[in-house]
């Protein structure tokens, strides 16, 4: 345990007789909080927001009742499971890497209950769980009231992880004019269609009983639906994928065939990810792809319509928070790229929707925030003081006008093999390997295609960034700086 662990360890838990957890009720009345967990789902996914490749209608009705933030960031990850290090900063409320520094000491961060449902729990909720869960060593049905098909990282498929260099059905795929040995919606090949219904179907209907479970009860609920969509394998019904013809779908702007830094990133052929297609990356390939991608986002969304049509029937409605966001993004063929294991955009930056009471509605905030800073928006809803050691910041001030801003800079780190720090205009990627410096305007340059920091003139914007990036990794006890 690190001493800025214990000293945090140590003042919060001087209220924990008060409240198991180290967290404090502080008022009475509570609303119901929803939270709505994707997989795998970038910013760039949602029709409403602009980006009209894709199919919306439910996530679009959340865009319209309530709050938007528009720059909403994954910390990052220790290893290619980037959805680990995702859940177990929003479970524990701990930044990146003291959240990697706690993940073998998990279970008795559950015995102290300082978990995120425990709080919620011993704060008078009744908690529900249902989808992906995917943190170490942590059972649900432990930490929940009612838990129902708890699921593991992603859908079963083909990959050999003991011979990764053989070729299997859904990886290294596809090849133009070569017959396709994998189908999203060939029910025999298993993965989300594994039990016999779709699992982003099922996570609806536990969703609706759970909703029938508590519709005539006065206590509070915290309910925790994680799905495994849009998360490979890429599975949907024929019906969603019909929806986007290949012919329709556009090569992304910043596809590019290989990415050069590929290997010494750690986003080589030995990544999983990275093998769902074949090298170099060809524009029939990314389209693909990508047509598989909508498509089981859209079904997704179905089942988002019917979580929301099932909150409105309970008459639970009025006094509930609703939060929807994605563990991270991913690039799905950008920058050469198809996994989440980068520092780009599209595969930190993630949809993050906030609407309930006193929430105005088709609003956007544009500062930068955490994804994770969910946890303790909940948390103080519920009326609990922060726990000194959750580390990341409520989003209901930022809400409601009380503050500008949670976070001065983002920071992002993968492993030992890449770091990012961004301004909210600029961002910085250093791939210490290979000691190499990316900069991108993210204003004039949204789509992080123009790399300025080979230019002289940005030469004093690099050094003020590295230094900002070299303070935030101290402040963050990063494993690379001693």
């Amino acid at each position: 345990m690190n001493r800025r662990r214990f000293l945090k360890t140590s003042a919060g838990c001087a209220g924990f007789l008060f409240l198991s957890g180290c967290a404090k009720l502080v008022q009475k009345k509570q609303p119901n909080i929803l939270f709505i967990f994707a997989d795998d789902q970038a910013f760039d996914t949602i029709n409403a927001l602009g980006y009209t490749d894709v199919q919306t209608p439910n996530l679009d009705r959340l865009v319209r009742n309530g709050v938007t933030f528009t720059h909403a960031y994954n910390m990052g990850a220790w290893h290619g499971a980037v959805c680990v290090a995702s859940r177990t900063m929003l479970n524990t409320g701990r930044f990146l890497w003291e959240a990697k520094e706690l993940e073998p000491e998990l279970k008795s961060e559950q015995e102290n209950g300082r978990f995120w449902s425990q709080f919620m729990k011993n704060a008078g909720y009744e908690t529900y769980m249902s989808g992906k869960w995917h943190v170490k060593d942590i059972n649900p049905h432990d930490i929940y009231d009612h838990v129902r098909d708890v699921r593991p990282g992603m859908p079963k498929d083909y990959f050999d992880w003991e011979n990764p260099a053989k070729h299997h059905p859904g990886y290294d795929r596809p090849i133009e004019n070569e017959p396709d040995a994998w189908s999203p919606y060939d029910t025999s090949l298993g993965g989300y269609w594994e039990g016999g219904t779709h699992w982003s179907q099922v996570l609806g209907n536990h969703a609706i009983d759970f909703f029938n479970q508590t519709k005539d009860k006065d206590t509070p609920f915290f309910m925790y639906l994680a799905f495994n969509a849009p998360h490979d394998p890429r599975q949907s019904p024929k019906e969603y994928v019909d929806r986007y013809p290949l012919d329709t779908i556009p090569l992304p702007k910043n596809y590019q065939p290989l990415y050069p830094e590929k290997e010494a990133i750690g986003c080589g052929k030995d990544l999983r990810d990275e093998r769902l297609a074949p090298f170099p990356r060809t524009e029939y390939a990314v389209k693909v792809h990508r047509q598989e991608y909508y498509a089981i986002i859209t079904h997704m969304d179905a089942q988002v319509g019917r979580i929301l049509d099932a909150l409105a029937a309970s008459g639970k409605a009025d006094n509930t928070y609703i939060f929807f966001t994605a563990d991270h993004g991913l690039a799905c063929g950008r920058h050469g790229l198809m996994g989440k294991q980068n520092m780009y955009d599209h595969s930190v930056r993630v949809p993050l929707f906030v609407s309930g009471p006193g929430v105005k509605k088709n609003t956007k905030i544009e500062t930068p925030v955490y994804l994770q800073d969910i946890m303790p928006s909940a948390l103080e809803l519920a009326g609990i003081t922060k726990p000194d050691d959750v580390d990341f910041h409520s989003l209901m001030p930022l809400i409601h006008g009380k503050k500008q801003k949670n976070y001065d800079l983002i920071y992002g780190g993968y492993i030992d093999v890449q770091r990012m720090v961004c301004d909210g205009t600029f961002k910085l990627i250093y791939y210490p390997k290979i000691d190499k410096t990316i900069l991108y305007n993210l204003e004039k340059d949204p789509l992080e295609m123009v790399d300025l920091a080979g230019d002289p003139q940005y030469e004093r914007k690099i050094n003020e960034l590295r230094a900002k990036l070299l303070h935030l990794q101290k402040e963050l006890a990063d494993p690379l700086v001693k």
